[in-house]
């Protein structure tokens, strides 16, 4: 599919969690100052979108049952189940405009 733009710069500001839609699949987009970084929006316990959560630091914490993903590599950081690690993708910053690659 190649690289999809998925908003500016100036929108996806730091802390800010951005879920956006490419072919059906919900992605959730960050900037950890000033680093995007693009996984899956869909948490692997229960199916919460992870952009209603909340963000500290590089940590997203579901808000349904407080499952904790790093954001930078999708990696599982704390819940008491061992689930899914999130997908991740790629993120091009080119000029203002923020592109995932799927």
């Amino acid at each position: 599919m190649g690289k999809i733009i998925v908003g500016k710069v100036s929108d996806i500001t730091p802390g800010k969690l951005c879920k956006v839609s490419i072919d059906g699949k919900d992605i959730l987009v960050t900037n950890l100052d000033g680093e995007y970084f693009a996984v899956d929006d869909t948490c692997t316990h229960a199916g919460a979108s992870l952009s209603e959560g909340k963000i500290e630091g590089s940590t997203v914490t579901c808000g349904w049952h407080g499952a904790q993903f790093n954001c930078k590599n999708g990696n599982l950081e704390k819940f008491p189940a061992k689930i899914r690690n999130l997908g991740t993708y790629k993120v091009v910053v080119e000029s203002d405009d923020v592109f995932v690659e799927v």
